[in-house]
C-alpha cells in the first residue's frame, strides 16, 4: 500500500463556500424540478410513471394478457431504471390504479390497491397488475417506431424513453401534483371527450382564445364526481395558469324513517371532494359535534358499499337541515380549494402554462412523433423495396443467375459477381442468395411484383406526408376521434352556478314556467309550454305526482330569471333565483324544498311572488290572517340573506297569508270565504308604506265565521274607470243584484276573476267594485251555488290571459278567460273544472305574456331584426 508525499495543505483544494453551496444547491434543485417531482408536459407523466409504464410494457403486461405480480413490475423497474427505493416505485403504480385517483387509470389493478378512506393497498407481493387499454393505445403504441428519443439508464446498461409517444394530452387528462424545490405543481384532472374536442377546435382554428376553448372543455372532471362551484376560478387557472377552484360534495336531505320513533330528516352525502379522505371527514364532523361547533346532528355513519358510497348525517328533530349542510361545507372538507398550480416541464424547463399552452405543447410534439414515425415508416418501406427490387431483377435473369451462382466457387464469389454483373448493392445480393427456391414460381413472382408496387403506393402517400402539415394534422384528428370513441366517459363532477358569479345567467336561457309547491314541501318548475290551452270544465293533466296526503298549495308562473320570494306564515322572505329551482316532469314528485330554502321545520309557505327588479315605486302589499295589511318597498328587499330577512311583525296568533305587488296608484280587492269584497286604494292615504319589522293596519271588519282568502291588485288606469263607473251609478249594491246566474254584455275588462273551491268560476266587471275605505264590512262579491263552497281565489284578469287552474290532487289546467262567462256579483258563476267528489280547487295563477302580446320579449327575449 502506498501514500501520497504530498503534504496535507498541498491536498487541500481553497474554494469559496458561497459558491459551492450555491452550484451544489442549484445542481440538488434541477436535479429534484427535472428528474423526480414535475411532470412532462407532453406526455404528462414523471420519470417515475414513464419507467413503470415501459417496463410493464416490456413485460408484455397489456390489457388482454394476464395480471403479474405487482412485485415483478416493481422488481424490474427498480433494477432496470429506478434505483430510488421500491417503496416509491409501488406507491407511483398503486396511484396509477386508483379510480379515486386518476380520471383515466393507467394501470389495472387486482387485489387491494388501497380506498378513499386512505386505507393503505395490500403489500407488493399480494397485488398483481396490467397495463388498461387506454395506455396501450394512446401512450404507448409506436414507441418501437423510432417516435421519442431513448437515452442510457443510470448505469448505462439498459436504454429507456426520455418521453412516452403520447396521442391523448394526458397531462390535463389525469392531472399531476409534485413539490419541488422552489415551486410545485397541482394540475388537475379533464374529462378526455372534451380534451379531445379542445384539441380538434385548436386544430382548427390555431388562433382560438383560452375562453373560446373553455367552451369545449368548461373545467376540470375529478374522478370523484362532486360539485365545482362557480367558474371564475376555473378561468383564471386556464387564462393565467394558477386559479382557486371551489369544489363540493353532492349532498341530498332525505327523511329517515324510524320504527316507533317519529321521522328524522339527513344529509345523505354520495360524493366526494376530490382527494377528500372519507374516513377523516367522518372524525371531523363528529368532532365538531363533541366540541359543540356543529347543532343539530345526533348521528353520523358510514353506509357505503360496493355499490357506491353513502355517508348519512341524522340530524335532530329541531333541526334545520339546510343549516347543518352549510355549516358542514364552512367547516368540514366536504367542500375544499383545489389550488390550481399550472406548471409543467417545456424543453426541459418548468413553466406556467394556461390552457391553450398545454394543448399546443402537445400538439407540437404529437407532431413531431407523427413525423418522425412517418420517416420510420417511409425508411423501412424504402429498404423493403430496395430488396424487392433485387429479387425482380433476379427473377427477370433467372436462369443467367442460377448459371452464375452454380458456378461460382464460393458464396463470397457469387455475391461479388450478382453485384458487378447486375449493378446491385449488398443488400439485394443477400436477399437473391437467401431466396427460396419455392419463390421462383409464377405465383411467388406476382406477389412480390404487388408488394413492390403497393411499396411504391405507400412511399409517395409517407412523402406526401411529409411534405403537407395538413395531412399530419389529419392523422392527429382521425387518431384522437378514434380514441375518444373507444374510451371517452361522460362527464362526473357537475359546475354549478356561484351566487358570486351574477354574469353567468346571460348563459341561461330566460324561459316563462311556473313553479308547484306542494303542501308537504316539494317544489318544482315546470316549462308553461308543456301545457296546452284546454276548454273550460275539462278534467285537466297531473301536475305533480305526491303521497296521498300531499296537496299542492302554491302555484305561479314567471321568467327563469326571476327573482322569486317566498313568505312563510312567520312574515319571514327567503329569496332564489327562477332557475335555480330543479325542473320536474309532470309526474315527478319535485325536490324538497328544504335543500334550497334555510325554511325551519316550523314555518309554512304562504306567499310566493315573482321579482324582475327590485325598484323603489313598487310595493309589496302584504295581507295577514287576521287581516292586517301594510305596504313597504320592494327596495327593501333587494339584498336578502341565506337565511332569510323579516318581512313584517306579526301579532299573537297571527300569520303572514297573502303578498302581492302594487304601485301608489293601484288599488286592492281583499276577498272573503264567505264571498264578500272590500276595494279601496294603494295611495298613501289609505295605505302609508311602512317598515319591514312593522305589523301593519286593519284591512277589512270580517263577520263571525268569516275569513280572508285573498286579495288582487287594480291597476291605476283601472281604478279610473271604476271611479267614473260609480259617479254614474253603476257599481250597484248589496241590496240591488242582477238576478242569479244572468250573464253581463261582453265588455273589454278587465274583470274580477272570482272562482270557487267547488269549481265554478266567473269575470265580474270591476266597475261593480266601488271603491271603499280601509277597514269596512265589504260587498257582495258572489253568490254561492251549493252549501259549503266557499271562495278559492281572486284575480284581476282580462280576455286575451290565460289561466293555470290546480286542485289539491295536483290536477293541472291550462284555461282562456274567453272560456269563462261574464257575470254579476250576484252570480254564482259556471264550471270551470269538473272535479271528483274528494277534490277541491286550490289555486289560480295567470300565464305570463308572450312576447309577441306585449311587443317585446317578457322573458329576455330579444326584438327581432327586421
Amino acid at each position: 500500500m502506498t501514500f501520497s508525499q504530498d503534504p496535507p495543505q498541498d491536498r487541500i483544494i481553497p474554494t469559496d463556500l458561497r459558491n459551492e453551496m450555491q452550484r451544489s444547491y442549484l445542481e440538488y434543485a434541477m436535479s429534484v424540478i427535472v428528474g423526480r417531482a414535475l411532470p412532462d408536459a407532453r406526455d404528462g407523466l414523471k420519470p417515475v410513471h414513464r419507467r413503470i409504464l415501459y417496463a410493464m410494457h416490456e413485460l408484455g403486461l397489456t390489457h388482454d394478457r394476464p395480471f403479474r405480480k405487482s412485485a415483478r413490475v416493481v422488481g424490474d423497474v427498480l433494477g432496470k431504471y429506478h434505483p430510488h427505493g421500491d417503496t416509491s416505485i409501488y406507491d407511483a403504480l398503486v396511484r396509477m390504479a386508483q379510480d379515486f385517483s386518476m380520471r383515466e387509470r393507467l394501470i389495472n389493478g387486482h387485489g387491494n390497491f388501497g380506498s378513499v378512506d386512505n386505507d393503505p393497498p395490500a403489500a407488493m407481493r399480494y397485488t398483481e397488475a396490467r397495463l388498461t387499454a387506454l395506455t396501450t393505445n394512446a401512450l404507448l403504441q409506436d414507441i418501437e417506431a423510432e417516435t421519442v428519443d431513448f437515452g442510457d439508464n443510470f448505469d448505462g446498461s439498459q436504454q429507456e424513453p426520455l418521453v412516452l409517444p403520447a396521442r391523448i394530452p394526458q397531462l390535463l387528462l389525469n392531472g399531476s401534483s409534485g413539490i419541488a424545490v422552489g415551486m410545485a405543481t397541482n394540475i388537475p384532472p379533464h374529462n378526455l371527450g372534451e380534451l379531445i374536442d379542445g384539441l380538434s377546435a385548436l386544430i382548427q382554428n390555431p388562433d382560438i382564445t383560452d375562453l373560446e376553448l373553455m367552451h369545449y372543455i368548461p373545467g376540470p372532471d375529478l374522478p370523484t364526481g362532486g360539485q365545482i362551484l362557480g367558474r371564475s376560478g376555473i378561468r383564471d387557472a386556464y387564462t393565467t395558469g394558477r386559479g382557486s377552484i371551489t369544489m363540493r360534495g353532492v349532498c341530498s336531505i332525505e327523511t329517515i324513517e324510524h320504527r316507533g320513533r317519529p321521522d328524522r330528516d339527513a344529509i345523505i352525502v354520495t360524493e366526494l371532494p376530490y382527494q377528500t379522505n372519507k374516513a377523516a371527514l367522518i372524525e371531523r364532523i363528529a368532532e365538531l359535534v363533541n366540541d359543540r361547533k356543529i347543532d343539530g346532528i345526533s348521528d353520523v355513519r358510514d353506509e357505503s358499499d360496493r355499490d357506491g358510497m353513502r355517508i348519512v348525517i341524522e340530524l335532530r328533530r329541531d333541526a334545520y337541515a339546510r343549516v347543518v349542510l352549510n355549516n358542514l361545507y364552512k367547516q368540514t372538507p366536504l367542500q375544499a380549494n383545489f389550488g390550481a398550480n399550472m406548471l409543467a416541464l417545456v424543453n426541459g424547463e418548468p413553466q406556467l402554462l394556461t390552457l391553450k399552452q398545454f394543448l399546443s405543447v402537445f400538439l407540437d410534439f404529437r407532431i413531431e412523433a407523427i413525423t418522425r414515425r412517418t420517416r420510420y415508416q417511409l425508411r423501412k418501406a424504402e429498404e423493403r423495396d430496395h430488396l424487392l427490387q433485387g429479387l425482380l431483377i433476379a427473377l427477370s435473369n433467372l436462369d443467367a443467375i442460377i448459371h452464375l451462382i452454380r458456378h461460382a466457387a464460393d458464396t463470397t464469389t457469387a455475391k461479388q459477381e450478382l453485384i458487378s454483373t447486375y449493378e446491385l448493392s449488398e443488400q439485394q445480393a443477400d436477399a437473391i442468395l437467401q431466396m427460396q427456391l419455392r419463390r421462383l414460381t409464377a405465383l411467388e413472382a406476382d406477389k412480390i411484383q404487388q408488394e413492390h408496387d403497393a411499396l411504391r403506393e405507400q412511399i409517395i402517400d409517407l412523402l406526401d406526408i411529409l411534405a403537407r402539415r395538413e395531412r399530419i394534422l389529419e392523422i392527429v384528428t382521425t387518431e384522437i376521434t378514434q380514441i375518444r370513441e373507444t374510451h371517452a366517459t361522460p362527464r362526473r363532477t357537475v359546475i354549478e352556478q356561484s351566487e358570486d358569479e351574477l354574469g353567468d345567467i346571460d348563459l341561461i336561457a330566460n324561459e316563462k314556467s311556473l313553479i308547484l309547491i306542494t303542501e308537504q314541501g316539494y317544489i318544482k318548475r315546470m316549462p308553461v309550454d308543456s301545457f296546452e290551452a284546454q276548454s273550460r270544465a275539462t278534467r285537466g293533466k297531473a301536475g305533480a305526482r305526491m303521497k296521498e296526503d300531499d296537496v299542492v298549495e302554491h302555484f305561479i308562473t314567471c321568467c327563469d330569471h326571476n327573482s322569486i320570494l317566498f313568505f312563510s306564515d312567520r312574515g319571514v322572505v327567503y329569496a332564489l333565483k327562477a332557475y335555480q329551482i330543479p325542473i320536474g316532469s309532470r309526474t315527478s314528485r319535485g325536490t324538497p324544498i328544504v335543500q334550497l330554502l334555510p325554511i325551519p321545520h316550523a314555518e309554512k309557505l304562504t306567499s310566493v311572488i315573482p321579482v324582475t327588479e327590485f325598484t323603489d315605486d313598487e310595493y309589496l302589499v302584504m295581507l295577514t290572517q287576521k287581516g292586517f295589511i301594510k305596504k313597504t318597498a320592494l327596495s327593501a328587499f333587494g339584498n336578502i340573506r341565506s337565511n332569510g330577512l323579516i318581512a313584517i311583525s306579526l301579532g299573537e296568533g297571527d300569520q303572514l297569508r297573502w303578498v302581492r305587488l302594487a304601485r301608489v296608484d293601484d288599488s286592492i280587492i281583499i276577498g272573503s270565504a264567505q264571498g264578500r269584497s272590500i276595494h279601496f286604494r294603494v295611495n298613501h292615504e289609505q295605505l302609508r308604506p311602512l317598515g319591514r319589522a312593522t305589523r301593519g293596519v286593519r284591512s277589512m271588519n270580517l263577520r263571525k265565521g268569516d275569513s280572508l282568502v285573498g286579495m288582487a291588485i287594480l291597476p291605476s288606469q283601472v281604478v279610473e274607470n271604476v271611479v267614473q263607473a260609480e259617479a254614474a251609478g253603476l257599481t250597484g249594491d248589496d241590496d240591488i243584484l242582477v238576478e242569479d246566474n244572468a250573464e253581463l254584455p261582453l265588455q273589454s275588462g278587465p274583470w274580477a276573476l272570482v272562482i270557487t273551491t267547488g269549481g265554478l268560476g266567473k269575470r265580474v266587471p270591476v266597475t261593480q267594485f266601488r271603491l271603499q275605505n280601509r277597514a269596512g264590512m265589504g260587498i257582495l262579491a258572489t253568490k254561492f251555488r251549493k252549501k259549503g263552497d266557499t271562495l278559492a281565489a281572486l284575480h284581476i284578469v282580462n280576455e286575451d290571459d290565460e289561466l293555470m287552474i290546480i286542485t289539491s290532487r295536483g290536477i293541472i289546467i291550462r284555461q282562456s278567460v274567453k272560456a269563462i262567462s261574464s257575470q254579476s256579483r250576484g252570480a254564482t258563476g259556471v264550471k270551470v273544472q269538473r272535479l271528483d267528489e274528494d277534490d277541491a280547487i286550490a289555486a289560480v295563477a295567470l300565464v305570463p305574456p308572450s312576447a309577441e302580446e306585449v311587443g317585446l320579449a317578457d322573458c329576455g327575449v330579444e326584438e327581432a331584426e327586421e
